[in-house]
């Protein structure tokens, strides 16, 4: 029994992602249900060959599996492959079938974010957690209906609240943040290490003074990563 067509029997029939650990958890899991269940019937009995060679796979042999169903479903030109996104792997379908895929649902129009509230959601994406008088600082403009629009959608939550005079929010991105834009981390973000650092305005947390244009259109560089629309995917 192949490792590559039981991670492949699992992703299939699995409804959420599942992480590598958790893969590796599940095989290790069956193998030693079946050695209990022979053993109870034979204490001298043994595990199939194909069994044994499941008892200790690890995340790094389950990664190994999955690029090489991967390998198999590019070489085959099969219109679905294996994705690691926040909560783990899932099969998707590939971008280029989307507009037949869209057919199945024919009531859900693709709704894409206006670049106000990408703009909000880029800073937030890549210095979170942050409090709103930061996004404002970097966007000059009062961010309060874009923060309730990006809560209502679920790409961000608050996080806490911050060590400062009043104790404000702070708002981060949520799992459904990386499963819509198809990143698996912060850190997968285009330009993840330069944006991170990069020295934003000082925000005001005692009035509500605007900062110097210059820095606000200087920060506003953040949305130029270019986050991809998640409609441009095949979920």
């Amino acid at each position: 029994m192949e490792l590559t067509a039981v991670i492949e029997a699992l992703l299939i029939a699995s409804e959420d992602p599942l992480s590598s650990s958790e893969l590796a958890r599940l095989v290790r899991a069956r193998v030693a249900e079946t050695e209990d269940d022979i053993l109870s019937e034979d204490p001298a009995g043994e595990l199939p060959a194909e069994l044994k060679a499941l008892a200790d796979i690890d995340e790094s042999a389950v990664s190994l599996a999955i690029s090489s169903l991967n390998a198999s479903y590019e070489a085959t030109g099969r219109s679905f492959l294996c994705s690691e996104r926040a909560k783990g792997w899932k099969i998707y379908t590939r971008p280029d079938y989307a507009d037949f895929v869209r057919q199945l649902f024919p009531g859900r129009k693709p709704s894409k974010l206006s670049g106000p509230a990408m703009e909000t959601l880029a800073i937030i994406a890549y210095r979170q957690p942050i409090a709103k008088a930061s996004i404002e600082a970097v966007r000059g403009v009062s961010c309060d209906g874009m923060l309730q629009k990006l809560l209502d959608r679920e790409l961000i939550r608050i996080g806490g609240r911050a060590d400062l005079p009043g104790r404000p929010l702070l708002y981060e991105t949520t799992d459904l943040f990386f499963e819509h834009f198809g990143v698996k981390s912060v850190d997968d973000l285009p330009n993840a290490n330069e944006l991170r650092t990069v020295k934003l305005p000082e925000a005001s947390f005692d009035n509500d003074s605007p900062p110097e244009q210059g820095a606000i259109e200087e920060q506003l560089a953040l949305t130029s990563a270019g986050i991809p629309l998640a409609d441009e995917q095949a979920l």
